[in-house]
């Protein structure tokens, strides 16, 4: 989650993060051909026309599909960068790199879609670009099935790479973290891919990687439900 560093001073488990931690349509695939992929972060003006509309996103992966309640009105750079990069395939064939039991599993890397095993700079890479941290905003913490950008806990490192809690991690970590959204639906995928075995443990080293790939094969941004008329 977190990018190489911050977290690997707080708790046993954060080296293990290493991001580098180191680092639409209704059902269906996201629809090719896609959006172009943007080339820096959304701006203010941007991200309100990018999630006008916006309601949820759904995660295929090989294991199953969970959807993401988004929040756009708390974390709108941030939020409006996921959905871009969702609509433009960028995160289509990514696979979780980390997955800590108890902790998170982490996502977002596209070296994973070329090389699902372990490398030099596995965690390390993002979209080209990075962009400011948003706070988390009153109210939001980092529990349960939280989904938060993973970055270098230093200014403009969000970039592509998210994680989600697996459990409440509030107390164990700062509020560099910028919360986008929570899983309401299809929990148990989460929880599974959660167990998945992987190549470590938070004892012997920071890659957990898991043995047989978690790949996120599309994410479907989803719009608002539109009010019925007469």
């Amino acid at each position: 989650m977190p990018a190489r560093g911050r977290l690997c001073r707080l708790v046993a488990l954060w080296a293990v993060l290493g991001f580098a931690l180191g680092a639409c349509v209704f059902g269906g695939p996201t629809p090719t051909p896609h959006t172009a992929c943007p080339k820096a972060g959304p701006t203010a003006e941007q991200a309100t026309s990018i999630l006008s509309d916006v309601s949820d996103a759904v995660v295929q992966t090989n294991k199953g599909s969970f959807t993401i309640g988004l929040y756009g009105d708390k974390a709108p750079i941030a939020t409006a960068n996921f959905v871009a990069l969702a609509r433009c395939g960028f995160y289509d064939g990514i696979t979780f790199h980390r997955v800590i039991p108890g902790f998170v599993i982490q996502a977002g890397d596209p070296q994973t879609k070329k090389n699902h095993g372990i490398f030099n700079e596995l965690g390390t890479g993002g979209p080209g670009y990075g962009f400011a941290i948003e706070t988390p905003a009153p109210g939001l913490s980092y529990n349960k099935y939280v989904v938060a950008m993973a970055n270098a806990a230093q200014p403009d490192t969000n970039g592509s790479q998210f994680f989600v809690d697996l459990v409440d991690i509030s107390g164990q970590l700062p509020p560099d973290y910028t919360i986008l959204g929570k899983v309401t639906d299809g929990s148990s995928v989460v929880d599974a891919i959660g167990q998945v075995p992987t190549n470590g443990t938070p004892d012997t080293g920071p890659q957990n990687v898991p043995l047989d790939p978690v790949v996120i094969e599309s994410i479907t941004v989803r719009a608002k439900a539109q009010p019925s008329q007469g």
